[in-house]
This record gives structure tokens, C-alpha cells and sequence, in this order.
């Protein structure tokens, strides 16, 4: 039995680790707190994050990062995007030299704007064939509930992607190989700010053609961006692209849309932030993918618009009828 570490004990890491563990493996999840091991341990449930999904008995959490690689053939890292470079400061000394590095997160990195898979080579010395993305429509709640979802393993090592999909192919989750590292990855953290977006419509009271519009053009400035960056424009149309902008814009289980909502109601980040312990990565993402795509002469106004919002700037109503009375001069595919 192959052993994966997942370092992250969030939603998606322990809905991951479900995943892993239902494929054949046996998990061991690093959580930051000590209390939440214990729960995990003893009653086979995260039930602060995923509360009423009993986990595999293959399933074990550790605070001790050493323990929770000793013999790992694969480390999978699902923190929120921000806190990456921290973790993995800590982490430097116990991390394996030789075995893939699994990237669950969907966000740019403040300050640096680098993508995640650039920080983990930053701070760990891994080269591209040892650096891999999940990202796709998976929201975590359906995921660990064992409902029928599809993903994409993106590494610039066919190899390695296709070791990995092994390793996360379940009787439910059906995971497909692509070497578009740059396109997964911007992607799965464009579509947490367009998803802001959708929900800041949802909470206006607006209906299905403003959020269709917002959707629309929402995958036409990601491509746009990645494209700029060097990704895959085919990417853009399939399950890392299309497929989880449209799971995280439309379900009320995605944590972007329902922040966006609140928004909309008339909320402030402040107020939101207050009532909620788990991560909107496009709540931050939002300035650094705004940073790039300036620093690349991409236009992507609803990332602009969205940023201002979360700055406290514009208001989500002022925000999408100022994307609607924009000059449409420079835009012509629809």
C-alpha cells in the first residue's frame, strides 16, 4: 500500500485524502492543530470542515510534519494559498528530495505574483518533473461525499502525471494527465475572482443573464492571461479551465460565490471574514492576479473591478455596471 502525505486539513486537503484513500493508499494528513488530529483520529471525522463525512480508517492525521512523510512516495499540499511560503520555510528540513509535490491551491502569491508550483520550486529546490496541479470543478463537500467528479494532473513530466493519476483514480473521481502546468494553475485561481463576481450578482438580485455574462467573459480574460504566460488555449475549454469556473460560479457549495453574494447583500470583507473559518483564495488572489496580468499588458477588467471591491473602492453594484458601460472598442470576440 503506497502512503501519500497531505499537508492540510482543510475541506479540500481532508476531501483529497478521502480521495487517496478510496484509490487504494494510505493517507497521512499534517493539520496545524493538534485538537483537530485527535478528532480526526478518534471519531474518523473532520467535522469542523467537512462535518457528517466518516473518513477511511486509512486515513490518519499527525501535527508532526516528520511523521506525516516518513515513507511517503507522493506529498500533496492543500494550505491556503498565502500561507505557502511560511509552511514550507518550516517544512525545508523534513520534506523528501525525491518523490512528486502535489499542489491542491488555487491562488497567486501576493507581493511576488508567482503561481504556487513557482513557490514550491522556490522554496524546495524541485524541478518541473517533480512539481504537479490538481485543480478542476472539485468542490470538496461533493467530492468527499463520493459523488462522480473529474480532475486534471498537470506536470511537465508525462511520468510523473501519470504515476500520480494512479494514485488518485477512485471508483468516483476520474482523473485526467495534462503537461499545461501554467494554464491549470491560472485557471483554478482566476476562477475563485470571477466567481466573486458571480455571486456579487446573485446577491444584487440579478438573474441568469448577468451571471452567464459575467461567466462568459470571465473565461475569455483567463485564457486571455494565459496565454500571455505561455499555457495551453485548449486548456482554457476543458475540466481545469471551463469546467471548474463554471462548478465554482454556480454552486452555493463554492466558498468564492457564496463570499461574492454576501457581498452583493450589502456586506463588507470585514463583516464576511468575521463569520467564517474557511478560505475565499480569490478574496486575496484578486490583487495579485490583477498585478500580473498588468505587469503582462492583459486586460482583465472584472479582476480590476473585483479588487476595487474587495479594497473597499467601488461597490458591487457600481462594479458590474461599470464592467456593462465600458467602451467595447478593443473587444470583439464575444
Amino acid at each position: 500500500m503506497t502512503k501519500v502525505a497531505v499537508f492540510g486539513a482543510g475541506s479540500w486537503g481532508t476531501a483529497f485524502a478521502t480521495v487517496l484513500a478510496n484509490a487504494g493508499n494510505q493517507v497521512s494528513v499534517w493539520a496545524r492543530r493538534e485538537s483537530l488530529c485527535a478528532a480526526i483520529n478518534s471519531a474518523h471525522e473532520n467535522a469542523e470542515y467537512l462535518p457528517g463525512i466518516r473518513l477511511s480508517e486509512a486515513i490518519t492525521a499527525t501535527h508532526d510534519p516528520a511523521a506525516a512523510v516518513d515513507g511517503a512516495e507522493a506529498v500533496v499540499l492543500a494550505v491556503p494559498s498565502q500561507s505557502l511560503r511560511d509552511n514550507l520555510t518550516d517544512w525545508a528540513g523534513v520534506l523528501p528530495n525525491a518523490v512528486p509535490l502535489v499542489s491542491l491551491m488555487k491562488g497567486v502569491e501576493l507581493g511576488t505574483t508567482k503561481r504556487m508550483s513557482e513557490v514550491i520550486a522556490e522554496l524546495t529546490g524541485a524541478g518541473p518533473e517533480r512539481i504537479a496541479v490538481v485543480s478542476g470543478p472539485n468542490l470538496a463537500r461533493e467530492i468527499a461525499e463520493g459523488q462522480p467528479a473529474a480532475s486534471v494532473v498537470a506536470c511537465a513530466d508525462e511520468g510523473t502525471a501519470a504515476r500520480l493519476q494512479k494514485l488518485c483514480h477512485s471508483p468516483t473521481f476520474r482523473p485526467y494527465t495534462n503537461n499545461d502546468v501554467i494554464g491549470c494553475e491560472l485557471g483554478g485561481a482566476c476562477k475563485n475572482v470571477i466567481a466573486l463576481a458571480v455571486g456579487m450578482a446573485v446577491g444584487l438580485g440579478f438573474g441568469d443573464n448577468a451571471r452567464a455574462s459575467v461567466i462568459t467573459r470571465g473565461l475569455a480574460e483567463i485564457a486571455r492571461l494565459g496565454t500571455a504566460l505561455g499555457a495551453e488555449e485548449h486548456t482554457f475549454s476543458g475540466l481545469a479551465g471551463l469546467g471548474d469556473l463554471v462548478a465554482t460560479c454556480s454552486s452555493p457549495l463554492s466558498r468564492n460565490r457564496t463570499f461574492g453574494e454576501k457581498l452583493g447583500q450589502g456586506r463588507s470583507v470585514a463583516q464576511i471574514l468575521e463569520g467564517t473559518r474557511q478560505v475565499a483564495e480569490g478574496v486575496k488572489s484578486c490583487a495579485s492576479i490583477s498585478e500580473l496580468a498588468h505587469h503582462h499588458d492583459v486586460e482583465m477588467p472584472i479582476a480590476e473591478h473585483v479588487t476595487k471591491v474587495v479594497a473597499g473602492e467601488l461597490t458591487p453594484k457600481d462594479m458590474l455596471f461599470s464592467l456593462v458601460s465600458r467602451s467595447a472598442k478593443s473587444e470583439r470576440w464575444g
